[in-house]
């Protein structure tokens, strides 16, 4: 097979330009400790209930700066009594779903996941403000999608 000079030095510009593309994207996502998703926990969506720390949902205190939470999404609604946690603390939201698939997400935060039925999402954050903030599931679960919230009292 015989090419001509032009298309020898193109396609070794091509190549060489892949190459650099692919290393710059590597090395600095591994520079970054950027990693896949996680969320990739899985419980039994029929044992939910029975399994921690989903048989007692709400808020728990893990050490003196980190709370954890645990909601369950269920149709048209969040199994997550009496949500109250403080300021400046971090916050891990561990939520899960036994239905379909809902979305949780905090308004006027960056907490937004996608609850899967059969896997646990996790997500740390930290309110610096406090006050009320009103949790949403944005993914269309059936006809009463629209009454689904939830309330998260920041103090």
């Amino acid at each position: 097979m015989h090419f001509h000079k032009y298309e020898k030095i193109w396609l070794s510009f091509g190549i060489v330009s892949l190459i650099v593309f692919l290393s710059v994207v590597g090395v600095s996502a591994f520079s970054q400790n950027h990693t896949p998703s996680g969320g990739m926990d899985t419980i039994d969506p029929e044992k939910v209930n029975e399994t921690a720390p989903f048989d007692n949902p709400g808020v728990t205190q893990l050490d003196e700066d980190t709370y954890q939470v645990a909601i369950v999404a269920l149709a048209f609604g969040y199994n997550a009594p009496d949500l109250r946690v403080p300021a400046g603390k971090e916050i891990i939201f561990k939520v899960t779903s036994t239905d379909v698939v809902h979305s949780f997400t905090i308004d006027n935060t960056k907490v937004n996941m996608m609850v899967v039925p059969g896997r646990v999402t996790t997500k740390s954050y930290t309110f610096d403000e406090p006050g009320k903030y009103l949790i949403l599931c944005n993914e269309y679960c059936g006809t009463g999608h629209h009454m689904m919230s939830a309330e998260i009292e920041v103090y």
